[in-house]
């Protein structure tokens, strides 16, 4: 029998309808619904991420608004702590129910909160819902975590097809009185002067209504040839460019899965997969490991000599090293909120192994200017490069900035658009404007130190003092790969 009093839909990184076990669930239980999105403040360590993602917020809640208006309810914004703005909210409308989709990257804090809002009277109700799969249940055969991507891809597979998801309800009940909301515009989460996000609009729809449009794209055509082109930044659509509306749960990776079943097994469709399935993976450890973004999985690389250049690392955010594809990508986050992946891993390797930056101080400039910040695929991701995570690329592999530029941006498409001081230099040189003749560099109208920086570092001694730091860590000495 259902309890028609009042419920409380707790709204956090799963701003959607569609596919929402919560949602689903306070429809069902037969009463209305009062729809809350709580910013919590930063002090609590769970608000937003960073400045970019405040941006997609705004018009996340936005959109969300507009979909439950559709619905025939309302978002109600409030600020404050969780606990003491969902007491208030209950009080208000007599809610005796509090329902909520699990965050597990909050499961450290999640059971504190959630049982202080019980104390308070309200019946807590929890649901799945962001990933495909459980982590505690995820298991090898000895008992323990997976701390390798591959058998944790093929465990996966022996599960089976991931549940169908659920499609949104053709109505959600409101209470009579709905309560007061805060004004989103009196959140300020828009950049004023500069408006830095002002190409963001031309690139971005944020909200579940964009996400499903960038799937249906991707689906129609781009992921036929996504395991060859995804590697290179110039060509356009070659991927599904969704990470954002995961990463705001706008859409779910049971429906992206699930859009993909029509499909013929190739390599390209599988390759997607793979890539869902690394999101999953990256939850698993930090559900294993929540220090995941502040400390070493490997601790052995808690004794690394590590660097800190203040003015490189400026070059470095500021897409001023020298070093065109690394450049191309700092300033395309920059300009975008966003950053193609091949060049995220080029960026992070020069960042940490150039620079012999902590990766820690990459992890936190991503965080704060990607658009797609997500608590685990960030941190497993810079720590991948780094070589201290879990089934990570070993430190010794150095990227060489040169060699992955003349590879994945051979024709320079990518260097131009975001390195334009350059964009006249032959493609001989583009990758190496430093290498260039004097002619070539005036003819194409580049002064180095001037117009365009010379290198901050030279890389082969950079991947010298690399190498010879994770000697003096592991005892060991190791040759990169020349082909890096």
């Amino acid at each position: 029998m259902s309890d028609r009093s009042p419920v409380l839909l707790w709204f956090r990184k799963d701003l959607r309808l569609d596919d929402n076990a919560a949602l689903m669930a306070a429809v069902q239980n037969g009463g209305p619904v009062v729809c809350v999105y709580v910013r919590e403040p930063q002090s609590e360590k769970v608000g937003p991420l960073g400045a970019a993602q405040e941006w997609w917020l705004h018009h996340s809640l936005t959109a969300l608004d507009a979909a439950l208006s559709e619905k025939g309810n309302r978002l109600i914004l409030r600020s404050g702590t969780a606990v003491e703005a969902l007491a208030i909210l209950a009080r208000e409308t007599g809610a005796r129910s509090l329902f909520v989709n699990r965050l597990y990257e909050r499961d450290e804090i999640d059971p504190a909160i959630l049982e202080q809002l019980h104390r308070t009277g309200l019946e807590i109700r929890r649901f799945k819902g962001q990933l495909l799969h459980d982590p505690k249940t995820m298991r090898t055969g000895t008992g323990g975590p997976y701390r390798v991507y591959t058998p944790f891809w093929r465990a996966l597979e022996k599960e089976g097809e991931p549940r169908e998801p659920v499609d949104a309800p053709a109505s959600i009940p409101a209470p009579a009185h709905v309560p007061a909301s805060e004004s989103l515009a009196d959140w300020d989460l828009l950049p004023q002067r500069p408006n830095w996000a002002v190409e963001f609009e031309n690139l971005w729809q944020p909200g579940e209504a964009g996400a499903h449009q960038r799937l249906k794209r991707f689906i129609d055509k781009p992921i036929e040839r996504y395991k060859r082109d995804r590697d290179f930044p110039g060509l356009e659509d070659a991927t599904s460019m969704l990470s954002p509306h995961l990463a705001f749960g706008e859409i779910s990776p049971a429906r992206i899965w699930h859009a993909t079943r029509g499909l013929t097994a190739t390599e390209d469709m599988i390759h997607f997969r793979k890539e869902l399935v690394w999101r999953e993976f990256s939850y698993h450890l930090l559900v294993e490991f929540p220090r995941l973004a502040s400390a070493n999985w490997n601790d052995r690389f808690d004794t690394f000599p590590w660097a800190f250049d203040k003015a490189q690392f400026a070059a470095w955010t500021t897409g001023q090293t020298g070093y065109p594809i690394v450049d191309a990508g700092m300033r395309q986050l920059w300009r975008h909120g966003y950053m193609h992946n091949r060049v995220r891993m080029i960026t992070a390797s020069f960042l940490i192994k150039d620079l012999m930056i902590n990766w820690r101080k990459g992890e936190a400039w991503f965080r704060d200017t990607l658009l797609d910040a997500d608590a685990a695929s960030n941190a497993a991701n810079w720590q991948w490069v780094a070589g201290s995570g879990a089934d990570a690329a070993p430190f010794f592999r150095i990227f060489n900035p040169i060699l992955q530029g003349e590879k994945f941006d051979p024709a320079g498409d990518y260097i131009r658009r975001f390195v334009p001081e350059i964009a006249g230099l032959p493609n001989r040189y583009l990758h190496k404007p430093f290498e260039a003749p004097l002619a070539v560099l005036k003819e194409a109208g580049v002064t180095l130190g001037t117009t365009y920086p010379k290198p901050v570092v030279d890389h082969g001694l950079a991947r010298d003092r690399a190498l010879s730091a994770y000697a003096h860590v592991t005892g060991r000495s190791a040759d990169p790969d020349p082909r890096d």
